[in-house]
């Protein structure tokens, strides 16, 4: 788009030359978006100055105001088909559910998600979920998350949990109306029967991690 300023005097040759303000943006094969402004007229060589600057990658923000009626929800676990057998569950309740491969991801997002409820696998690779319960319980802006482990715990994995700051434990596999009734408790919900008449999304979970 031209944002034209009007004529300005005659040329050499005594025509009206258009003067003109046109703002650049052109993008180039190396990802950059020129933007400047550009001052000439018809038959006028003059250059264009412009502003090279390189367009930073958007991260995902989550507003404080949670969608979800009951609350948004972190679940990390590295297993694709349980995050999601995990995620559609909730949500059929009213949970918000952001999702997290390990622990490693897990507390890249939870400063930007801010969640109500983590749940965590213990099997996990980078860092697995005894290692991030205890980072999160060791920063003071993460301290007081709920946490709940939802995986087949050794009973030393359960002591090492209880001691890291877990609060809840859910053994896999593991029922829908069970973990939405873990989840909804630790959220500050009412212990309501789960999934309100409606049948879950299928019994979750496996014999390892």
């Amino acid at each position: 788009m031209l944002l034209c300023d009007g004529w300005n005097t005659t040329s050499s040759h005594g025509v009206p030359v258009n003067r003109y303000s046109a703002a650049v943006r052109v993008p180039d094969a190396a990802g950059f978006r020129h933007a400047g402004t550009a001052r000439g007229g018809v038959g006028d060589p003059s250059g264009a100055e412009v502003d090279k600057t390189r367009t930073p990658p958007r991260r995902r923000s989550y507003p404080r105001r949670v969608s979800g009626a009951y609350g948004r929800v972190l679940v990390v676990d590295d297993n694709k088909v349980i995050r999601q057998l995990i995620r559609v569950n909730l949500e059929l309740e009213g949970f918000e559910v952001v999702t997290a491969a390990d622990g490693v991801e897990c507390l890249d997002l939870v400063g930007r998600v801010r969640p109500d409820v983590i749940t965590l696998d213990v099997v996990m690779p980078r860092l697995d979920g005894l290692a991030t319960a205890n980072r999160l319980r060791a920063d003071p802006r993460t301290s007081r998350l709920p946490l709940a482990v939802i995986s087949a715990c050794t009973p030393h994995e359960v002591e090492a949990g209880v001691a890291a700051g877990v609060d809840a434990f859910l053994a896999k596999p593991f029922e829908p109306s069970e973990l939405v009734r873990i989840v909804r408790r630790l959220a500050g919900g009412a212990d309501a029967p789960a999934t309100g008449g409606r049948q879950g999304a299928g019994r979750a979970g496996s014999a390892t991690g």
